[in-house]
């Protein structure tokens, strides 16, 4: 989910300059994607956790193991579409955007983690009558 949102970000003026939109489009398009996925991803990651990871500690890895992943598919995704065309490089204010995702990812995925965590050791009520 990180590595689409980067990508958005990255390939900005490519987006523009290949589907001919307005760039106030794109940008509110880009927008939306980002608030929706970031809905999405946290309901996601929070039933993962939930019912395949139940009592585990092995979900915290993930906080740590993002990061080889992100690597990978940013190398591979720069090898696959190469930018050819220079006016399609990112601005360099994306790059201050880009680090500030990259430090607070981990944060949000141990959040999330511990969030379920407490979920998961809170006692649940009996719904028998006695």
């Amino acid at each position: 989910m990180l590595f689409l949102s980067i990508e958005l970000q990255l390939n900005f003026y490519r987006i523009w300059r290949l589907t001919g939109w307005e760039a106030d489009l794109i940008t509110d398009l880009t927008a939306v994607l980002h608030i929706v996925g970031f809905f999405l991803s946290t309901i996601l990651i929070y039933v993962i956790k939930r019912n395949w990871l139940q009592g585990r500690k092995v979900g915290y890895w993930s906080a740590i193991l993002w990061l080889p992943y992100l690597i990978f598919f940013q190398f591979l995704f720069a090898y696959l579409f190469p930018i050819t065309y220079p006016g399609d490089k990112p601005a360099p204010v994306q790059g201050l955007l880009i680090i500030v995702q990259l430090i607070t990812f981990p944060f949000y995925l141990t959040f999330i983690y511990f969030f379920t965590s407490v979920i998961e050791s809170v006692p649940k009520e009996d719904s028998q009558i006695n």
